[in-house]
């Protein structure tokens, strides 16, 4: 399936400056997963309504919330119709099932999906350039568009921005690191039905599935380096933007104590089960990475060389290599 297709290999240094398309129509459907977000949402809805980009219509997965978030999107809804802010209850399992569950709740022509968070802000080009990167696939290859962040306190003041990742996007980086941040995911139709034909599937979390996904089939995955997403730290955040010192050396502890190694399992399983969506290549690369995990040191660390597996960063390989000797991937 979409064995014809490549992905996009670019050069760091120089981001996506795109051409001048013409002007497009598409609808983008923005799907926005909530869990108690009182305190954030209403500035990230206002980031959506101010897109530059305004063919959009947004659909909430609202997962259980205690809070005034109900009332809130009540009261958006009422201000902006119910044809473009849909609310639909979530399925009270977890962030990573409320987002799959929004990816397939859509009854709409949309072309173009978007992952957004309660928490964030949004550049107000962040869906124009998405869109107009869209437009040049080829709507029956499914195409992922997303990169990094901008770093901003509770305030919302910048203190940073998250590593730039200069490797290509490709199925044997994806199978041992998410690339970027569900927050900053644009995708197409041919994305979602990924999304909704593995919807059942166990996950770790719908961002990184979704990059496993789009590479796997051999689709066009296009990582920016001009953050267009203010990521918001904060003690509520479920994942955090692993851009300090600290924060790098608490994933390599993870990484260490077992917790790779139990995402893996999870990512391996899932993938297992719909083997059919990937192209034949990233097939080898999967039986060879998922068949040589549980074995001797050599030929784990043989196995991950021909498979040609691998992170985006000098730290991130070293870790991953001592794991791998360690039996901890």
């Amino acid at each position: 399936m979409y064995n014809e297709a490549a992905l996009e290999i670019r050069d760091c240094p120089h981001d996506f400056l795109g051409v001048e398309p013409t002007p497009v129509t598409a609808q983008v459907t923005v799907l926005l997963g909530t869990y108690n977000g009182e305190r954030f949402l209403d500035e990230q809805l206002q980031s959506i309504i101010h897109q530059s980009y305004s063919n959009w219509q947004i659909i909430v997965s609202d997962d259980g919330s205690t809070d005034r978030t109900p009332a809130l999107l009540k009261r958006y809804q009422q201000q902006l119709g119910e044809k473009r802010l849909r609310i639909i209850e979530g399925p009270r399992r977890g962030f990573a099932a409320n987002f799959m569950a929004l990816a397939d709740a859509p009854e709409t022509q949309t072309e173009y999906f978007a992952f957004s968070d309660q928490d964030d802000i949004w550049h107000p080009d962040h869906l124009e350039r998405a869109v107009h990167w869209m437009q040049l696939i080829d709507g029956n290859t499914p195409a992922l568009y997303c990169g990094r962040t901008r770093l901003v306190q509770d305030s919302g003041e910048p203190f940073g921005t998250s590593p730039l990742f200069c490797r290509p996007p490709s199925f044997a980086n994806a199978l041992v690191q998410s690339l970027a941040g569900g927050n900053t995911m644009v995708f197409n139709r041919s994305a979602q039905r990924l999304l909704t034909h593995t919807r059942e599937l166990p996950i770790v979390s719908h961002d990184w599935w979704l990059y496993m996904l789009v590479s796997g089939a051999q689709g066009y995955v296009h990582y920016s380096e001009k953050p267009t997403v203010d990521y918001r730290q904060h003690g509520g955040n479920l994942i955090g933007a692993n851009s300090s010192i600290k924060d790098r050396a608490y994933r390599i502890r993870r990484m260490f104590a077992g917790h790779f190694q139990d995402w893996n399992d999870i990512n391996l399983a899932a993938l297992s089960q719909c083997q059919e969506l990937l192209s034949e290549d990233n097939r080898k690369i999967l039986h060879t990475f998922a068949s040589t995990r549980r074995s001797g040191v050599l030929a784990r660390l043989q196995g991950m060389i021909s498979a040609g597996i691998y992170r985006q960063t000098t730290p991130g390989n070293l870790a991953l290599a001592l794991a791998a000797i360690l039996g901890k991937i």
